[in-house]
Order: structure tokens, then sequence, then C-alpha cells
């Protein structure tokens, strides 16, 4: 088994590239589901959340709202922080438990783990090689608007929250533009993973 990380800022185009990687056979694991997993109701996270947050945050239900939270969070970097120092300790320990189970099916897997925050974070050292992808933020404001129906400020909030282009690109073994048509994005994302197969098995 090797794990590659696939980053990139908000409207990228992660989930979308990590698909094109699926069907030429890598295994996709994805951070962000791993964090709802991680904060559903009853969870100690989400327990943490609502006591350093606020019960409001908190559904009738017992969900979390998490575009409330994210109004909070995406406006305060030290809310962020605090948010973050909550999540990522039990993202991180789901992500070894899917790694581990998918291991124990296929020993040889090739995983592409979507990681937004990789950089955030400072877990670009974490994993094989880091695949990130790269788009005009005019596009990725554009996305953010058009396809999540998020107004302009707040998309540009959340861009203006994450890592720098320049600081993604630093750590990157691998750039794959996304502000090109799909089929221009599928032909980068088929020469690397002909490069990360001659990685995971060099014979």
């Amino acid at each position: 088994m090797v794990v590659f990380a696939l980053s990139g800022g908000i409207g990228a185009g992660k989930s979308t590239v990590a698909d094109m990687f699926t069907k030429l056979g890598a295994y996709s694991v994805d951070a962000d589901e791993l964090a709802r997993e991680a904060v559903a109701p009853g969870s100690r996270a989400l327990a943490n959340i609502a006591k350093a947050f606020g019960d409001d945050l908190l559904l009738p239900d017992g969900s979390l709202d998490r575009a409330a939270l994210g109004q909070i969070v995406f406006a305060s970097d030290k809310k962020l922080k605090q948010l973050e120092a909550i999540v990522h300790p039990e993202v991180q320990r789901l992500g070894r438990e899917r790694f581990k189970a998918i291991e124990k099916n296929d020993p040889n897997a090739i995983i592409v783990y979507q990681v937004p925050l990789l950089v955030e974070a400072q877990l670009a050292g974490n994993y094989a090689g880091n695949i990130i992808l790269s788009a005009d933020p005019r596009v990725r404001l554009s996305r953010l608007v058009e396809n999540r129906g998020m107004s302009v400020a707040d998309a540009q909030r959340r861009i203006d929250a994450q890592a720098s282009e320049a600081e993604r690109l630093a750590v990157a073994d691998w750039v794959i533009q996304t502000d090109v048509t799909q089929e221009e994005t599928a032909a980068q994302v088929a020469r690397v993973f002909a490069e990360l197969k001659n990685l995971a098995d060099p014979i």
C-alpha cells in the first residue's frame, strides 16, 4: 500500500480529480468525509465543538450545523485553528483505520488521499508524494458561487482562509492544472497515475 496526498484550494476540483484516479485503479479516501464522520451525532468531537462554539450549532436531530459553523470559523483565524485542533486528530485516526482496511483487501493498493488542508496542517511530509491541483483563483471563486451557492464574499473568505497557491506549490511533487477542459485534466491525471504506479512498483 502506498498513500499519496491530493490537495488544492477550495474549488480546485479535488473530488473530480479523485474520481478520475479511481477510474484508473486507485483507491480514494476523502478527509472531508472523515471530518463529517468525526463530528457525527454523539461523537466526542461534536461535543467539544458545541462546548467551544455553542450548543446553538446543534440542529434538532443532534447533527452539526456546518454552514453556521463555517460562518464562525472562516471569519477568524483563531477560531479556525481552535476547530482544527478538535477535529484533525480524529480525522487522522479515522484515516489510519481506512488505510488499514484497504490494505487488508489489497496489499498493493495505491491510495489517493484528499487532504484539503495539507499545507495548513503541516502534513505534506506524511505521504509518499503530494499531488497539488492548481486553478486560477477567479475560476475557483466562480465555481464556489455557481456550483455551491455561496455568496461572493463567503467564497472569497474561504479562499483567503486557506494557504496561498505558492505555499501549496512549494510542497508539490506533481501539479495538475484544473482550470482547463475535463479532457485536458484527465490526460494530466493519467500521466501522474502512471508515475504513481512506477513509484509503488518500480520493477
